[in-house]
Parts: C-alpha cells; structure tokens; sequence
C-alpha cells in the first residue's frame, strides 16, 4: 500500500496520523500541522494529518460538531497545500464520500458505523486508501467480514483491494471505559491488511461526564509502547495544543508540545523491533 509515494505496512517504518478529533479552525490546523511536518522530517516517518469536519456521533446535542462539510474541507485542502502533508478525515454518510475524496487522501470510516454496509462499501469504491475503526463493540475477528465487505467494492469499481488499513481503538469494557487488547491488533494482521493502533480512543471513557465523554490521556505512552512493540504498521494519536480548551476529546488527546519526544521513543522502538521481527521470523 502507498500513500503519497510512501509504503505502509507491517513490515514497513511505523508511520503517524495525529491532529485535532475536530477541526476548529484554519489557524489552530496549520499550527498543529506545521508542527507534525517537522515531526514527520526530524524523524524521517510519513504523518497524516488527522481532523474531522463534522463529529456526528457526540454524546450531547450541544456538543461542537465541527465547520462541516465546505468549510471543513477548504482547511483540510490548505493544510495539505501549505505543509504538504496528507490528509485524513472522517465520512458519516455514503452522500458525503466522493466529494471528502476530492480532497482527503484518506477517508476514515468511524468505528461506532464499522457494520454500515452501505458506508464501508461507499468509501471502498472512491478509490481513496480508508482507515476503517473497529466499533468498540466487536471482537477482531469480526473485522474479516467488513474487510471482505471493503475489499469486494473495491475491486467491483476497478479499485486496488488492498488499499484498507485496519484500526483498533478499545474494547467496551462495562460502562463508560474501554480497555485495549493487543491480541487484536495480531488477529486482525492477519488479513493482510495494515493495523493501525488509536492510542487516543483507547484511553477514552465514553459519555462518563454526562454530557460528553472523559479520558484519561496518562496511559498513550504506554499503550503506544505495547503496540509498536506488537509490530503494527501505524500510530494514530489526537494532539492539541490545550487539550483542555480542545472542543471534541480534550482528556484523551496528547499535549502537542509533548508529542515529539514521544514519537522519538516510538519511531525507535518500532526499528528495534521491526529488525528482530525480520532477523528471526519464528519468534513472531
């Protein structure tokens, strides 16, 4: 699999999608991404640039949603444009996916619509790569069938079959918490697709503030630390400059100013391990 003429995949340099949970506003979006390009040619590792322009599935009515469909696409459109980076943003809705795919490189189906038959199927067809999430409410295994259901799509649009990451993002685990099995992220490689790890979900608790969900962002580092060591192919982390002025996902979102020691640890780790995954194959 290529994006933006990098390889992904297990055997591949770990690569980053981070970025706000919502996009805010075009200022707040070049600051993060000029940050994450730096990121990305300090340490030699393609990043995405992560940002939603609507959140549809928040906890509360009142909850901020994002600038929608235009006005989210123009700032995902100019963050590529200025930094170069690619671009990776949520669709909802079958309607929406081949006007996201004019400007997104990768469409990211969310994990609370990883059965929508319709959704998964819609964004296979746009010929976009597509990060599909695992719902928290599915075992791993559940994943080969929504792969299959991507993969079929694709190739009935003349589409590449193997243009899919799979995305672990927790486990429900009773009320308002979710709990990360890195078992997972093995069962679902092998469908020969590449696994991308949601540090930042993992650590959410969903709705246990009343009207939005909490978290507990303590545990990224050492949840990242588990799965680069599993061997994935990607990380994906939200990152704000103050998570808690942040307005979708503040206390499950990674401090900015912190993110690039922590993809320091990571990136070498991930060579470590990548390399004694190669030397002695068995051991895997």
């Amino acid at each position: 699999m290529i994006v933006r003429d990098t390889a992904i995949g297990q055997d591949k340099p770990l690569f980053l999608i981070a970025g706000p949970c919502v996009l805010e506003s075009l200022e707040l979006s070049l600051r993060v991404a000029d940050y994450l390009s730096q990121i990305a040619h300090r340490h030699h590792i393609l990043v995405v640039f992560k940002g939603s322009f609507d959140k549809a599935n928040r906890t509360s009515l009142t909850s901020y949603r994002g600038p929608g469909l235009h006005d989210g696409l123009e700032i995902l459109r100019a963050v590529s444009e200025k930094t170069g980076l690619p671009v990776l943003t949520d669709v909802h809705e079958p309607d929406q996916v081949m006007t996201v795919a004019e400007v997104a490189d990768v469409l990211q189906t969310p994990a609370l619509l990883a059965r929508q038959s319709d959704l998964i199927v819609a964004a296979a067809r746009s010929g976009r790569t597509v990060n599909i999430k695992k719902g928290q409410f599915m075992a791993p295994w559940d994943m080969t069938q929504v792969l299959e259901k991507a993969r079929s799509a694709a190739v009935a649009a003349g589409n590449d079959p193997n243009s899919f990451f799979l995305c672990e993002r927790g486990t429900s685990f009773g009320y308002n918490n979710l709990v990360t099995d890195l078992r997972s992220l093995s069962v679902m490689a092998e469908t020969g697709a590449p696994v991308v790890f949601d540090a930042s979900h993992s650590v959410q608790e969903p709705g246990s503030l009343g009207n939005c969900s909490g978290g507990d962002r303590r545990h990224i580092p050492l949840l990242c630390r588990g799965a680069v060591a599993a061997g994935i192919a990607g990380l994906f982390i939200e990152t704000h400059p103050d998570p808690s002025r942040a307005l979708s996902d503040g206390p499950n979102s990674w401090p900015l100013d912190l993110l690039d020691p922590l993809i320091e640890q990571l990136v070498g780790l991930d060579r470590s391990i990548k390399a004694s995954l190669a030397a002695y194959p068995s051991a895997q």
